[in-house]
């Protein structure tokens, strides 16, 4: 780790980051050995080592990583696992070297320099005892310390600490892509290619052009904290708490009333035109315990994001099997369930804009999340629904419902499965099949006879009423036998590809002389 002489640490920040949590949380219940990538959806959040050797990268497309790489193994993001998982290392974290620390997100934590620092000798020595903590909790770390949270976050990638007043100068040689902004296109015209010569505009024609975002990059860039400062007044307490009656001790339930009262959250402070850096989720457990956890927030994390971060570190402190110490087992047992939650935002300022997330994480949507949240607050947790890639023969087989907010189960398999549908799969697949119609030449329904022989050229087709288009190519059939074991669930029926003359591609299913249209390519 390099040091530089020590100024001040009034107002520094240091961010210990770990890199590839995701990963190592992963190779913890994927076994196996070889590259690695953890994905979300058919997006690559993380890879091993050897995944980046053979050339896989972070927000690449699943295809093109396995394209690539086609020995990667792939793994679906667990972000409850990495959250349980952390809060042992942010225990350690506490319990060695700092009281107070702010989560920003698994894998990567920050709280203040100047109190650690005195205690243990300066920055320097303060930054290595913090990595010493980490590696001791078993894990690799690295340090950074800055003027920022966002300085301090680059700086830890490479284990530097930057000298008090230079942040600036420190982030001048980074290209302007790493602020965040969403139209460099102007930029790179203007030839502004890094962000020391972002940092040079004038502050107010960049807030001009680029808004609130732009406003906020721009602060950034001349190394000086986004947040403004606190426009709390006294006496206001925007914190947000629910009492359960009984107590409850089920997570899934827990995160649901910690995702409505983010949602409350959300709402109190967008009415009062503030914005918060921090929250602090704390939970009265029945025995008379309290526990708490600092997340930083920076505006941005959604009703879901809270939930599921609180869903994490509830497992973590009532679960003997993550217990960092021998009391956290007592304490375990003793807790009976959650008899409160409070959801308390710290560190307010004045709304000027949403931050885009710190070192690039991308989330989801705050719209989308909060509109889903206030259907399944109206209509039922089942309401809404996202689909699930699991294992199956038959397109609609591969697909599984899942309320939104949730973590999948029980998954099927994702493969082999032979006699599966071979890719490329339908871009549309109907929840309920549609009625459809295949005529010959001389007008007569087409029949697949016992051999899968055709008894006469498909000429024109009618799905689901619509008008009648003629056949311009067609492929198969192919005959599917499932569950033959099973007299009541067994199934014994042919698909076959169809081209019409309007550009429509459809997968056709025959089954007791039925023509069924189960899917249509894009």
């Amino acid at each position: 780790m390099s040091a530089v002489p020590e100024k001040s640490s009034a107002n520094r920040v240091v961010v210990c980051w770990i890199p590839d949590w995701p990963v190592i949380v992963a190779a913890e219940t994927e076994a196996g050995t070889g590259p690695l990538a953890v994905i979300r959806g058919e997006e690559v959040v993380a890879c091993s080592e050897e995944a980046r050797a053979a050339g896989v990268r972070r927000r690449m497309r699943l295809r093109s990583a396995l394209s690539r790489c086609p020995a990667l193994r792939v793994v679906e993001r667990d972000l409850e696992a990495e959250v349980r998982r952390f809060e042992t290392v942010v225990g350690q974290v506490e319990d060695v070297v700092m009281p107070r620390v702010e989560v920003i997100r698994p894998g990567l934590l920050a709280g203040p320099v100047r109190g650690p620092s005195r205690f243990w000798g300066g920055e320097d020595a303060f930054a290595e005892r913090l990595a010493a903590a980490v590696a001791e909790a078993g894990h690799p770390a690295r340090v950074g310390v800055a003027g920022s949270v966002f300085t301090a976050a680059l700086a830890a990638r490479k284990g530097e600490i930057v000298t008090a007043g230079q942040d600036a100068a420190w982030l001048a040689h980074y290209p302007v892509g790493v602020l965040g902004l969403r139209d460099t296109n102007l930029l790179q015209r203007l030839g502004i290619s890094s962000v020391g010569a972002f940092a040079t505009l004038p502050a107010d024609r960049v807030a001009s052009r680029f808004g609130p975002q732009g406003r906020v990059a721009h602060r950034t860039a001349r190394g000086l904290e986004t947040r403004p400062l606190a426009a709390r007044a006294p006496g206001v307490d925007y914190s947000v708490a629910r009492v359960l009656e009984p107590a409850e001790a089920r997570s899934d339930a827990l995160a649901f009333v910690a995702r409505a009262l983010a949602d409350e959250l959300h709402q109190r402070l967008t009415a009062a035109a503030v914005t918060c850096a921090r929250v602090e989720a704390v939970a009265e457990f029945a025995d008379g315990r309290t526990r708490a956890r600092v997340f930083r927030h920076e505006g941005r994390l959604s009703a879901l994001a809270v939930a599921d971060r609180i869903r994490g570190i509830l497992a973590a402190w009532t679960d003997p099997a993550t217990s960092r110490r021998p009391g956290d087992l007592e304490e375990a047992r003793g807790a009976e369930g959650v008899v409160r939650l409070v959801l308390r935002p710290e560190g307010l300022g004045t709304a000027t804009g949403q931050q885009d997330a710190l070192v690039g994480e991308r989330l989801t949507p705050v719209e989308v999340e909060r509109a889903a949240s206030r259907v399944q607050a109206l209509l039922g947790h089942r309401a809404v629904t996202r689909a699930v890639l699991g294992g199956g023969r038959g397109p609609a087989d591969r697909i599984t419902r899942v309320p939104f907010g949730e973590v999948p189960t029980a998954e099927l398999p994702a493969g082999p499965w032979p006699g599966g549908f071979p890719a490329p799969h339908p871009a549309v697949v109907f929840t309920k099949r549609l009625r459809a119609d295949v005529i010959d030449d001389r007008g007569q329904p087409v029949v697949v006879g016992a051999r899968l022989d055709l008894t006469g050229r498909p000429a024109s087709i009618a799905v689901d009423g619509q008008p009648r288009e003629a056949v311009s190519g067609w492929a198969g059939p192919w005959p599917v036998l499932e569950q033959w074991w099973d007299r009541d669930r067994s199934q014994r029926l042919a698909r076959m590809q169809v081209v019409a003359a309007d550009g429509n591609a459809w997968l056709l299913t025959v089954e007791g002389g039925q023509w069924w249209a189960e899917g249509l390519y894009g």
